[in-house]
């Protein structure tokens, strides 16, 4: 690790560079000490925010930021999950909207398979052979800010955006696959689990919308946050359901019970992923059960968004939250699920505005991305196509049989 002695390391109009270390740099701390250094760090960052890169439908060019500027954000269902919001009226069930278009996530968004959009090239990530998913370093990180899950204004406000489109994306994909809709109440009759539900800011929203929602966290006073802000709700007092425990400790008594299983922004603070998707799996109802991921992937641009610009420079989340290193791409992400039973259904990219504090939907996930998969599809159809074979093997025995018996007689 680079000290604050670093006199190799520097940040300058070019950007950021040290004689000794590689990317990430270690020494990006003393890169960014002086006040002068932190400004010129936040006009690089703005330079590659505002960079033309993506061509709008109009031709022209925009940045990552222009992108999320001219996005919509304004979703009705979302508002329904919001805290204190009540209609008597039918809500729509129609898919999310962004910009007018059909949102990312819902089935008519997905032009071509996943397969052709990500090749599934195996990584060299390692994973430990721990049968926990815990790692007790990212849960003391949390431990300080239990109290802290429901300022909107404070540590967690960018998740608090983030329901914005993963309350959308996950309603719109259950939806797809379910005939059973009730106006009102779209996730009537669902069983979800909230991994990792921290202060219940993602399983209240989904327990609103009629869903039986089974809130878990490894940390005992994130559930107790959770359950405290529960109780001034009594339209989720029977909704949702709070339990601190880890997901292994769950698989041992609710196997297979539920229609979906959620993950939002956890996987990068597990210990070991391949792990806890094999837990997760174990959870689902089969054949069809939903599973859904928000990570960030591991790229150049995730490292100067995700960690220096978040963490060290705007301070949108607190400083060491994330590890470089404990991100993961789509494409590995894809490999693990695909070796443990799950089709890739979805994967989209999100952008976060720091300027309005909102979330969009984007075609490029080399930041922050989401995911869908779902359960034994691979499986139901490798087990058809195997008993297609079976028969038809039969079929062309019986047929040699009878044939041998005609030419005896």
């Amino acid at each position: 690790m680079c000290s604050a002695n670093c006199t190799r390391a520097s940040v300058n109009e070019t950007g950021w560079s040290c004689q000794v270390h590689a990317f990430p740099p270690d020494c990006i701390n003393c890169c960014i000490e002086s006040d002068q250094q932190r400004a010129v760090a936040a006009a690089l960052t703005m330079r590659l925010l505002c960079t033309p890169g993506r061509s709008s439908q109009s031709g022209r060019q925009f940045g990552v930021l222009g992108c999320a500027l001219r996005a919509g954000f304004c979703d009705w269902n979302a508002m329904l999950a919001r805290p204190g919001f009540r209609t008597p009226t039918a809500t729509s069930l129609q898919p999310c909207t962004v910009g007018g278009a059909a949102a990312p996530g819902t089935s008519s968004s997905r032009s071509r398979s996943v397969q052709a959009r990500h090749s599934c090239r195996h990584a060299s990530r390692m994973y430990s052979t721990s049968k926990t998913t815990v790692e007790p370093g990212e849960v003391k990180k949390f431990q300080a800010l239990s109290q802290k899950w429901w300022d909107g204004n404070g540590e967690f406000a960018a998740l608090h955006a983030l329901n914005d489109l993963r309350v959308p994306f996950i309603r719109d994909a259950l939806l797809t696959y379910s005939e059973k809709q009730q106006l009102g109440c779209p996730l009537h009759g669902f069983r979800i689990l909230d991994v990792g539900c921290g202060g219940g800011l993602l399983s209240e929203p989904l327990g609103r919308l009629g869903a039986m929602v089974t809130g878990i966290d490894p940390l005992k006073d994130n559930i107790r946050t959770a359950e405290m802000h529960k109780s001034f709700d009594p339209a989720v007092q029977e909704q949702v359901q709070y339990t601190a425990c880890s997901l292994e400790e769950m698989a041992v008594e609710a196997t297979g019970m539920f229609d979906a299983v959620v993950a939002s922004e956890v996987v990068e603070h597990v210990a070991d992923v391949e792990t806890f998707i094999r837990y997760a799996a174990q959870m689902l109802k089969q054949p069809g059960g939903s599973l859904f991921l928000t990570t960030i992937n591991k790229t150049f641009l995730s490292y100067v968004l995700a960690i220096v610009t978040a963490e060290k420079i705007l301070r949108i989340v607190p400083n060491g939250t994330h590890e470089w290193e404990r991100f993961i791409s789509p494409d590995e992400l894809e490999r693990l699920l695909v070796s443990s039973g799950f089709t890739v259904e979805t994967i989209n990219g999100m952008v976060y505005n720091p300027l309005f504090g909102s979330w969009s939907w984007s075609s490029n996930v080399d930041v922050n991305y989401a995911l869908h998969a779902v359960k034994n599809k691979i499986e139901e159809q490798s087990d058809f196509t195997s008993e297609t074979g079976d028969r038809c093997d039969n079929g062309i025995n019986q047929s040699e049989s009878s044939a041998r018996s005609t030419v005896t007689l």
